[in-house]
């Protein structure tokens, strides 16, 4: 059973100025064939590790399997709270039907979840920027190094749906894989039933630049002394 309704959704747009630069919601980017995709806008907001770590998308897959980062990762978006597209769940979904059909426990790499569009091995418009692919490294007991294991769960993968995209066996980063099995589900963005789509994107000299400035100009007049005349 999904546990993401504890989780607060936020508007990208309204997020501080390092890590909306980071995300980057709705820039259109392009793919190897150079067509542009929008990249997403609406994120959960993990606040902390402990409910990173006691967050379930699926019976057997965690939140914090999906935003694993190394220093390949923009710095602003290392530390928490750690932001991930809602379509998140939806990957965690087929990987779930993944782990029944392999038969075994599916473990994702560091990096291979969630990589923003400004992480270091985001090239083009991957869709591990849209949270909607993964990079398996093992699969039960079996180390994902070899030609006949990767090509075994890239067909079972396959067979769950026209929707599942593999990385065929080989050695060109980005065109295929030889050390992990690579699954995505393409260009994804969910929109939670908690958002209003009728909010529309003003110009920011027309509109309060983000929600957070907002509240600090609120905080600190109501930390100013009061002095009489």
């Amino acid at each position: 059973m999904s546990e993401t309704q504890g989780l607060k959704v936020v508007d990208a747009f309204d997020l501080e100025d390092e890590i909306r630069k980071a995300l980057k919601p709705g820039e259109l980017v392009f793919d190897e064939q150079g067509r542009r995709h929008r990249l997403p806008r609406y994120f959960y907001e993990i606040p902390d590790h402990d409910v990173a770590m006691n967050t379930r998308l699926t019976p057997h897959f965690g939140l914090n399997e999906f935003i694993f980062v190394d220093f390949k990762e923009d710095a602003h978006l290392q530390a928490f709270p750690k932001y991930v597209p809602c379509a998140v769940r939806v990957l965690a979904f087929f990987l779930e039907q993944f782990r029944a059909a392999a038969g075994a426990s599916v473990h994702v790499q560091v990096n291979g979840g969630y990589r923003s569009p400004t992480h270091k091995m985001s090239f083009n418009a991957s869709p591990h920027m849209w949270g909607t692919a993964a990079d398996i490294y093992r699969i039960g007991s079996t180390i994902l190094k070899t030609r006949d294991a990767i090509e075994k769960f890239n067909d079972i993968a396959e067979d769950l749906s026209e929707d599942v995209h593999v990385l065929p066996y080989g050695h060109i980063t980005g065109k295929a894989a030889d050390d992990h099995v690579h699954i995505d589900l393409g260009y994804i963005t969910l929109v939670p039933r908690e958002i209003g789509e009728d909010r529309m994107e003003q110009p920011q000299e027309n509109r309060p630049r983000f929600a957070f400035e907002d509240r600090r100009k609120r905080e600190r007049r109501a930390a100013e002394p009061v002095t009489s005349d």
